[in-house]
């Protein structure tokens, strides 16, 4: 492979990209809010608990509601994820994931878009997503995708 002026003008472009998002308040914000949520205690309790009753869900689900505990199970699992997500490290953690989730969609759609604009970017985010569809529509264009 040849190193050219262009393409290690590109690598330093892209360097300098990576460094500017790890330095962003975004990419800091997560970190904190993910340390936050792996070393208080009663977070963590909170979530082996889901994590508990989530195994012992894909249990009874395999069974459906022939199973001796499914309706313990069904009511249990709800009742723990609801007690999960209410956590406020969860939840501030969740934010900073979907502003990081957004922020990188965003990137990856400017960078596309100065290629082609014919460039699909595949963000999982309708509004990001050229066309209003993420490209898994199978309606047959029922969506408002042009497929």
């Amino acid at each position: 492979m040849l190193a050219t002026m262009e393409r290690l003008e590109v690598l330093d472009t892209a360097d300098a990209l990576a460094e500017a998002i790890l330095s962003s308040d975004i990419v800091e914000e997560y970190r904190l809010t993910y340390k936050e949520l792996k070393t208080n205690k009663e977070t963590q309790k909170k979530v082996k608990a889901f994590m508990y009753y989530k195994e012992r869900y894909e249990e009874v689900v395999r069974f459906g509601k022939y199973h001796p505990d499914y309706k313990e199970v069904m009511k249990r699992i709800r009742e723990v994820k609801r007690e999960m997500d209410m956590d406020d490290c969860v939840a501030a953690f969740r934010r900073a994931e979907t502003d990081l989730q957004q922020l990188l969609d965003e990137i990856s759609v400017k960078i596309g878009h100065s290629v082609s604009k014919g460039i699909k970017v595949p963000t999982g985010n309708p509004f990001w997503d050229s066309g209003g569809c993420s490209g898994g529509c199978s309606t047959g264009g029922s969506c408002g995708c042009s497929a």
